[in-house]
């Protein structure tokens, strides 16, 4: 069965709330990167220094079942406002499951990240729900 666990968003200080919450819950990171490790977008300006040191995404176990997860918005993101910074992710238990899901819950919204094999290694997407609800599911292949 799948996991569903709060994603959240920030507009460049993700790596402080994320340093806060990890010492209130006594915890390490699971999983940290930063934009600077992605490749180039195509169609896209080179990030600054500052940019690169942002968090694309984090995440900090809680317990066996529970993780949260986060990230700075893309740099150059219009219309992104504080608050508004919360998805939920969905963590599939295989490819089928992740695909199904997607299909099912982004239908009538807008699929923002198509659901595809992504450079770091995990089949991920993202949408808006028919409801404006934010969601990303994420299936890693078993190691």
């Amino acid at each position: 069965m799948a996991t569903v666990n709060p994603y959240l968003i920030f507009d460049g200080n993700c790596k402080a709330a994320f340093d806060f919450y990890k010492n209130a819950f006594g915890k390490d990171f699971a999983d940290i990167n930063y934009f600077g490790d992605m490749p180039p977008q195509e169609g896209k300006p080179a990030l600054t220094d500052l940019q690169k040191e942002m968090i694309m995404h984090v995440k900090l176990e809680i317990s066996k079942e529970t993780f949260l997860y986060g990230s700075d918005i893309y740099p150059g993101t219009p219309g992104f406002s504080t608050g508004d910074g919360f998805s939920i992710s969905i963590n599939a238990d295989s490819r089928k499951e992740a695909t199904d899901l997607f299909n099912k819950l982004s239908e009538g919204g807008e699929v923002t990240m198509p659901l595809a094999d992504t450079f770091w290694g995990a089949y991920f997407g993202m949408w808006k729900d028919k409801f404006g609800v934010d969601w990303m599911i994420n299936f890693d292949e078993p190691k």
